[in-house]
């Protein structure tokens, strides 16, 4: 009994020892087997990253090789490309209920004569050119003063003071004295007596003149045969007493200055230009001024001259403007407002809302109708007013965009970038040969969720399928999202790249967060085996804000 119970336990123990030895055996196979799945996984992940780096260096040899060829020959596709600050725009199409819900508005080029209006400020000042300065040619004493106060008004020929001068009544005696020997001294019969009295009276009169004796004194002292004593002297000039130095009983001498008087029936205004209009102005242009001590009055002039030196503290240069002032309304040290109009001529001109600038560029949208609108580089004239001049670049009679031009650059710049992404035409080098004739071997169909994408976290799935609707499997499907930048809103270039998983059925699903919304270029990439079997290039407009 004991026997057959040991022969029993044996036997169990057998038993059981050799239902460990096959979960061992089972288990160690099944891990051999996990490893070289791992290992072939790798493995053909290592050679299909190898493949793709072989494919973009054939590419960038070829690209480099080929540049000096053909410009559709030195085509880059690689998927990572980011587009430069130069990346050129692209023409478009827009809906009419695209158009209206951006607020897109048609004008036209004007080809029209232009004045352009440059304003400032200036100051009003005497004209230097109109200023009379008395002086005496001789030393004396003032005797009389008549013009006794800083701002009168003093008409030509009008008496300003006397003066005694012991030189002047020495000449003067010389002179009557000559005159009384020539008298005497013609009725001599001696040779050369007679012409050399005539000659000291010429001699004392020309004294007299070079004293700036007035013609009417010298007359005055031939009829009265005496000597004056008080010398009057008279105004050289219309105008207003500026400076006066003359007072009674006050020794002068010749480099004393004894009046200023200015002539204010033409004036200064000294106006400052900023340095950038200088260039436009020239003497001759027609000036115009106003003030606010004459509501609606406005005086006419024009530029008489450009100075030649810059305020270095204002950054402007002053400009010399003349204006008649018959009524004496602008007195020297007024503020007034200045307009300088110079004429342009026939010019080209649009509105200045038609002008994008972009970077070092300065664009027009053209509209060609039914939606068309191109982008035009365009080289701009003067601004005048809410116009710009169009010096080159389109033609009068252009019907051209007026609003919304930021919208319609980025949707341009999106255009643009689908072909910098665009794979290269056949025949374009060795990796185009191996690309090409791989994309019409697969339809691509994409779908999101949400749909439309929004802002944010979004899923994407892609269907692909042969030409006759077969599923494929086992592909690398790359969805890139890139939205251009918009130097304008200071936005930088935004790029998503979603790398899906095979769901099977054809069925590639991934996820991936969208920075902005707005329209996005959407790039499918499908490689298997090693070659691009799909590629395929659209604009998706997703939801949310900037």
């Amino acid at each position: 009994m004991t026997e057959e119970m040991n022969v029993t336990k044996r036997t169990n123990d057998t038993t059981s020892q050799n239902a460990n030895d096959k979960y061992r055996r089972a288990f160690l196979l099944t891990l051999v087997s996990l490893i070289l799945v791992i290992a072939f996984a790798v493995w053909m992940w290592w050679e299909s990253s190898c493949n793709a780096m072989r494919r973009a260096q054939q590419t960038a040899t070829k690209t480099g090789n080929d540049l000096s060829q053909s410009p559709a020959q030195a085509q880059i596709t690689s998927d990572s490309a980011v587009l430069s600050s130069d990346t050129p725009l692209a023409p478009i199409q827009l809906s009419p209920q695209r158009m209206q819900s951006i607020g897109v508005k048609i004008g036209k080029v004007e080809s029209k004569i232009l004045n352009e209006e440059i304003r400032s400020y200036g100051n009003v000042l005497p004209n230097e050119r109109r200023f009379a300065y008395v002086q005496t040619r001789f030393a004396g004493w003032i005797r009389q003063v008549y013009a006794d106060a800083t701002g009168d008004f003093i008409r030509k020929g009008q008496p300003l003071f006397t003066i005694y001068s012991p030189d002047l009544v020495a000449t003067e005696h010389e002179y009557l004295l000559a005159k009384k020997n020539n008298g005497v001294l013609q009725q001599s019969t001696v040779s050369g007596v007679s012409d050399g009295a005539a000659s000291l009276i010429a001699a004392a009169r020309a004294r007299l003149q070079q004293f700036d004796i007035p013609e009417s004194e010298i007359a005055k002292l031939d009829h009265t045969g005496e000597a004056i004593t008080d010398l009057t002297f008279y105004s050289p000039a219309s105008g207003y007493v500026t400076e006066r130095n003359a007072l009674p009983n006050m020794y002068v001498q010749p480099d004393t200055k004894l009046y200023a008087i200015a002539d204010l029936s033409d004036i200064w205004v000294l106006a400052q230009i900023f340095q950038n209009d200088a260039g436009k102005i020239k003497p001759g242009d027609p000036a115009e001024v106003t003030l606010d001590a004459y509501p609606g009055r406005v005086f006419k002039g024009r530029v008489d001259y450009l100075l030649p030196q810059l305020d270095v503290a204002t950054r402007t240069l002053p400009v010399r403007l003349v204006f008649s002032n018959p009524d004496l309304k602008l007195r020297p040290g007024m503020y007034v407002n200045v307009r300088l109009k110079l004429p342009l001529g026939k010019r080209l001109i649009v509105p200045d809302s038609a002008i994008f600038h972009s970077g070092t560029k300065n664009l027009i949208f053209t509209y060609a109708g039914d939606g068309n609108i191109e982008p035009n580089e365009v080289e701009l004239g003067p601004h005048v007013g809410d116009q710009f001049v169009i010096t080159k670049g389109i033609k009068a009679g252009e019907q051209i965009v007026t609003s919304a031009n930021f919208l319609i650059d980025s949707e341009a710049q999106l255009q643009a970038a689908a072909g910098a992404f665009a794979p290269p035409p056949p025949g374009a080098g060795q990796a185009a040969a191996m690309n090409a004739p791989a994309q019409a071997q697969a339809n691509v169909e994409l779908t999101t969720a949400p749909s439309p994408p929004q802002k944010g976290n979004n899923t994407v799935r892609v269907k692909l399928a042969d030409q006759l609707g077969k599923p494929l499997t086992g592909a690398q499907v790359t969805v890139t999202f890139f939205m251009a930048a918009m130097p304008a809103m200071g936005m930088a270039a935004m790029k998503t790249v979603v790398q899906t998983s095979d769901k099977g059925g054809g069925t590639y699903e991934g996820s991936g967060s969208l920075g902005s919304g707005g329209t996005w270029q959407v790039t499918i990439t499908a490689i298997q085996n090693g070659q691009t079997i799909a590629n395929k290039q659209f604009t998706v407009d997703a939801t949310g804000g900037m």
